[in-house]
This record gives structure tokens, sequence and C-alpha cells, in this order.
């Protein structure tokens, strides 16, 4: 076989490749949104006042009872959209950060940088009183301050993954330690909203703060496509993508930037939502299993992921209502348990 005909067969093989792999995240996708869809719909029609699916449209479009249009409108639209777009934004910065790490548990609610987002909002109710966009504000100041704190102290002539990941998990230790004396402080009508930031929830996103996190998200989503490139290369390990012409430090800290501005802004709203960002992605790469980072994927997983554990929260969970935080922690402290365990055998 001559070497035109290798070369091309090779090309022919690695083309097919490709195209499976893209066919295979396209599917994975798909069916996150049908679920988003599936889970959306029940959110809609199910509830205090059931509605029917031709009261839910038209409340949806503006028409028919009015009250049936305040029900869909003002409540349970927005806390859909604010579901999928918080969740979305946790995903996808889960997946940027671990896989710019290489470090499946370097997830930003891991490394602390969620919880300083608490940590910011609270003092912001607590010691400023402050509400609405001004206290997201402040979570999204405390969310950037612990990241800039664990970069400057886990920098040494470049970054060092698993330095990261120690010095994040000392962090968010210490970051819990504050909430918790901040909450043993508080006063009794302060609590519950105090604990609301430190859970997590959806519930009271809308209008103008709704609006302002999916246009902060759908940006940051654009700019990661941008360094998406990088994330292939940066898997082989640093040598291998400086061989490949990536400037490694330079991708890792834009990667790393753009992670942590989706947690901040997804915190600053919704508070910490806790291992959306740990178990979206680790779902997303064993559906898509193509070795890469599931970008895509994940933000689709973790859109449906918090959709869904906002629903169960409302509706499903032995009878009482809870916030989505909860939730997902129920769902990721088991799965953190079984990764630190299944980490330890393939160590030995």
């Amino acid at each position: 076989m001559s070497t035109v005909t290798t070369a091309a067969t090779t090309a022919s093989v690695v083309a097919g490749l490709r195209t499976a792999r893209r066919r295979r995240q396209i599917v994975v996708v798909a069916g996150m949104v049908l679920l988003v869809l599936a889970a959306g719909t029940g959110a809609l029609l199910v509830g205090a006042a059931g509605l029917t699916p031709g009261q839910a449209i038209a409340g949806a479009l503006g028409l028919g009872d009015p009250g049936d249009v305040f029900i869909i409108q003002m409540l349970r639209l927005p806390r859909i959209e604010a579901a999928v777009v918080i969740g979305a934004a946790f995903g996808l910065a889960g997946a940027l950060s671990q896989s710019t790490l290489r470090n499946p548990l370097a997830s930003p609610d891991i490394l602390g940088i969620s919880s300083g987002a608490s940590l910011g909002a609270v003092v912001g109710l607590l010691v400023l009183g402050l509400s609405g966009v001004a206290l997201s504000g402040l979570a999204f100041t405390g969310a950037v301050a612990v990241a800039i704190a664990i970069w400057l102290l886990a920098w040494r002539k470049g970054l060092h993954s698993i330095r990261f990941v120690l010095v994040g998990v000392g962090f968010a230790y210490l970051c819990s330690s504050l909430l918790a004396w901040a909450m043993a402080r508080s006063q009794e009508h302060e609590a519950a909203a105090v604990l609301l930031w430190v859970v997590g929830s959806v519930s009271d996103i809308r209008g103008e703060q709704l609006a302002l996190v999916a246009a902060g998200t759908l940006v940051l989503g654009v700019a990661v496509t941008i360094v998406a490139r990088t994330q292939g290369p940066l898997s082989l390990g640093d040598d291998n993508a400086r061989a490949l012409g990536v400037r490694v430090d330079a991708a890792r800290v834009g990667s790393l930037l753009l992670a942590v501005a989706l947690v901040a802004l997804a915190t600053s709203a919704a508070g910490p939502l806790a291992f959306v960002s740990l178990v979206a992605p680790a779902i997303a790469r064993r559906l898509v299993n193509d070795g890469g980072a599931a970008l895509a994927a994940s933000a689709a997983t973790g859109a449906a992921l918090t959709l869904v554990a906002d629903v169960i929260g409302q509706h499903g969970l032995l009878g009482v209502a809870a916030p989505v935080g909860v939730v997902t922690g129920l769902v990721g402290a088991p799965y953190l348990l079984w990764l630190l365990a299944t980490n330890e055998k393939r160590s030995r």
C-alpha cells in the first residue's frame, strides 16, 4: 500500500471518529434538552394551583384567567428559567475547571469559590443591610476575592492543579467556619435569609436579576467557546500541550477566570447549589465518553439536573418543600464519597 493511500485511509478513519464524537455530543445535549422540557412542563402544570396544559399555554401568552397568568408569568416560568440558567452556568464552570486542572475534584464548590460568594452575601445581608442586585454584587465580589486569594497562594512559578485544589479546600473550610459564626450571631428573623444564601435557591430570581444573570451567562458561554479548543491539548499534559503550540499558563489562567466568573455570577443570584458543578460534568463526560471536556453537554446536564432537583424539592421530598440546594446536596454528597473511594482504589 502506498504512503498516499495509507494517509488517505488514516484521514478517513479520523474523520469518521470525529463525526461519531460530534453525533454523540449532539445526542447527549438533545437528551438533556428533552429532560428540561419534560421537567419544565411538569413544573408549569403541578403545584398548589393545578393547571391544565391549555391554561398553562394561555397563561404563558398572557391570555385567559388573570390568576393563571400571574401564576405562570410571575411564579412558575421565572423559576424554571432561573433553574435552567443557573444550572447551565454551574455545569459549564465545573467542566471548565475540572478539565483545565485535570482533576475531577477541582469543582468550584469544592474549592471554596461558592462559599466565598455565600460569605459575601451574608456579610452584605447582616452587616451592610443590602438586598436585591446590590446583595448579588457583593456575593460576586466575595467569590472573586476568594478565587484571587487561592490563586495567589497556589501560584509557584506556574499553576499546579493539586496545590490549587488543596488551597481551595482550605478556603472552603475557612469560609464555612465564618458562615457558621455569622449565623450563630444573627437574630432569629435574619437566620432564614442567611440560611437561604448558604443552601441555595432559585425561587426568588426573576425580572431584572434573571435577565442580568442570563445575559452574563450567555456572554461568558460565548467566551468559553474561544478557550474550548485549548482543553484537548491541556488534557494531554503541559509538555504535550506546549508541543502542540498552546501557551499553557495563559490558557489555564483564561479558562479558570471564565469558570470563576460563571460560578460567581450564578452564586450571586442563587447561592451555592451544592455539587451541581461537581456532578453535572461527571455525568456529561460519562455519557459523551470521548475523553474530552464535554463543555456543552455539561452545561445542558447542569440545567437539567438543577431543574429536576428544584421540581423534586418543591413537590417530592418527603412531602416537605425544600430549596433546590438541599436536593442537589443529597445527590452530590454520595457521588463525592464514591469519587473519593474510587480514586483511592486507583491510586493503590
